[in-house]
This record gives C-alpha cells, structure tokens and sequence, in this order.
C-alpha cells in the first residue's frame, strides 16, 4: 500500500482526528505548502474548482511530494469522473450528490476492480507507472484508495441506515452548508435543528463503525466537531485562508 495511503488508514483506524483544507486556486506550490504546513490531506476540489484533469495531475504529484493525502473531490459519482481521477493517482475521492443506497453503491462500483466493483480497467496510467507497476499488484492495492461519500441533505438523512449498509464506505461526510439549506436555515449551520442532524448521523455513522467527515470554516467548530468523535475534519479553503491572512496584514499594517 502506498506509504501516505498507509498513514491515513492507520489514524483513522485509531481513531485519530485528520484535518486538511480544500484546494481550488489549481496551483501546486499551495498543494505543497498545505503538505510541508502538517495538513493530513487536502482535497483537490473538482466539483466547485476551476481545474481540469490534466492540472489534477500535477495537484496529485505536488501532494505526494509533500507527504499529504491527495483527496479529489470529483463532480458527480459518474464513471468517468471517479475513474479519471483515480487513474491520474488519487489516493482518496470524495463523492458528492449521494442521497440514497443506490448512489452510494454506484460510486463504490466505479470507484473499485473486481471483486469489489467494476471500474474500468486500464493500467496505462499514472496510478500504475504506466505500466512499470505489475498488473496484478496495481488492480489489487488500488482497491485500498479512500472513498468517502458526501450526504446530501434530507433525502440522505431519511436513508442513512440504507446507506450504511453499502459495504467499501470508509468515511462519511456531512456538508454543515447544504445541510442547513435543506432543513430551511440556509447558512444557519449552528442551528440547533442542524446541529442535531449532524450529531445524528455521527450516532448512526459510528454505530457502524464508519468514520464521519465535515466541513467547518473556524478552529472553535472544528474542535468542537473533534469532541464529538468526527474525525475527518475538513478546515476552510486555501482561497478563503489566504483571503483571510492578506486582509490580517493589511488591517494590522493600517
């Protein structure tokens, strides 16, 4: 198994917590800070960011330069999203759209070989060294990749149990902002009725032993979140967090 892929799996089987930005400026050298600044991962946002699968690429080798998990986030659960990005070496994806049993299962059918699933097999890729990784090794370590699937509102919550069932989850992710739209407190993601949501699907998620992701946007909520037994955390965004620091120093200078 693929030394970072390796790290990640042993803190989250510890129980650990791992905490990492998501990237959207497509520019490695940010990759590569989040890395050498002790981030456990990052997540290469293809959903909402700006790049392409090819600027992916180079994303992905800065993470592994710099010892971090490279974690992508694709568009939708598709074939060919979640096959691109784990062809071009994503140790890890993030799912989003998953609303019930039957998506979660799609994902982890395109995202793992058989037995497993049914992704499309090509091993003239950057996740077997083109080919300079032997076959059988590359099909089989492959299957070890991270996936993790990002519930999407009340649809998800009325089907978690079903969801959970869905055998090759490794993490679950709540996204506090979607959440607090669907329950009608749009951007309220402190509010109680949202706030009771999440710590429900924490309940249920560990239950199964699942472990359980979200976003949070200050340290308070994500230690607060820790507290709770949510391991995953996904802190800000690398645009906001330099947003933030360029508006720190102009403001103290002034």
């Amino acid at each position: 198994m693929d030394k970072i892929l390796n790290n990640f799996r042993k803190k989250l089987s510890n129980g650990e917590g791992l905490i990492g930005p998501f990237m959207k400026t497509g520019d490695p050298a940010f990759v590569e800070c989040a890395g050498f600044g002790g981030f456990d991962f990052a997540i290469l946002d293809m959903e909402h960011g700006p790049m392409n699968v090819l600027q992916l690429q180079n994303l992905i080798r800065a993470a592994q330069c710099s010892n971090i998990m490279p974690i992508v986030r694709v568009p939708d659960y598709s074939e060919s999203s979640i096959g691109k990005a784990l062809d071009v070496g994503a140790l890890g994806i993030q799912v989003p759209q998953v609303t019930n049993s039957d998506t979660a299962k799609e994902a982890i059918r395109v995202a793992k070989f058989a037995p497993q699933g049914d992704r499309g097999v090509c091993r003239y890729v950057r996740a077997a060294k083109y080919t300079a990784t032997d076959r059988y090794e590359y099909f089989k370590n492959a299957n070890d990749n991270i996936v993790i699937l990002q519930l999407e509102g009340n649809d998800a919550i009325n089907n978690i149990d079903d969801i959970l069932e869905v055998e090759g989850i490794d993490i679950i992710f709540i996204g506090p902002y979607d959440l607090s739209q669907s329950l009608g407190y749009p951007g309220q993601v402190d509010h109680p009725e949202v706030i009771n949501k999440m710590k429900f699907i924490v309940n249920k998620a560990k239950s199964k032993n699942i472990a359980v992701g979200i976003f949070v946007d200050d340290l308070k909520a994500a230690k607060m979140w820790r507290e709770q037994g949510i391991q995953y955390i996904s802190y800000s965004v690398d645009v906001g967090m330099f947003y933030e620091q360029c508006k720190n120093i102009v403001n103290d200078f002034r």
